[in-house]
């Protein structure tokens, strides 16, 4: 990646929904040129998707948790099966699957703490391959839009 295609990264992460004509003019390149550098960044799967940001409280979802899980036993069979399933439960954002003392981070979005705990009882609980969770509550979150190419490593 040139400095083209970093600028090109970084001016569709801060709005996904500029035309090609307004973000060749904002790179002072070509139309042409620039929708070349989209689709070849789009071919490599630098650009995976375009994706709408929403207000989670707007779909009422306005309380947000991390649920940390442990499963037993710790089998590629048990670890698949469960990524599956909660995956496709409504309350849950998205699963991350972990090294270390737990297994799998949840973050979950629900209407209020009865729905929290609802979920936790009725989802979780219930699970034979749950061998224990912990629950923190999300009182605020700040994300970062724009990112960035690392540094490769010396």
């Amino acid at each position: 990646m040139d400095e083209l295609d970093t600028e090109i990264i970084r001016l569709l992460q801060t709005d996904a929904r500029r035309s090609n004509r307004e973000l060749a003019r904002l790179l002072g390149v070509a139309p042409s040129t620039c929708l070349e550098r989209v689709r070849a960044l789009t071919r490599r799967g630098v650009i995976r998707g375009y994706h709408a940001d929403i207000d989670h409280a707007a779909l009422n979802r306005s309380v947000q948790a991390m649920v940390s899980v442990q499963v037993r036993p710790l089998s590629r069979a048990v670890i698949d099966s469960f990524k599956e399933s909660v995956s496709a439960l409504p309350q849950v954002l998205s699963v991350f699957v972990l090294a270390g003392g737990d297994d799998f981070l949840l973050h979950v979005a629900v209407q209020d703490l009865d729905h929290l705990h609802g979920f936790l009882l009725d989802r979780l609980s219930q699970r034979r391959e749950i061998a224990g969770f912990r629950t923190s509550v999300i009182f605020q979150q700040v994300r970062n839009p724009v990112l960035s190419r690392l540094p490769d490593p010396a």
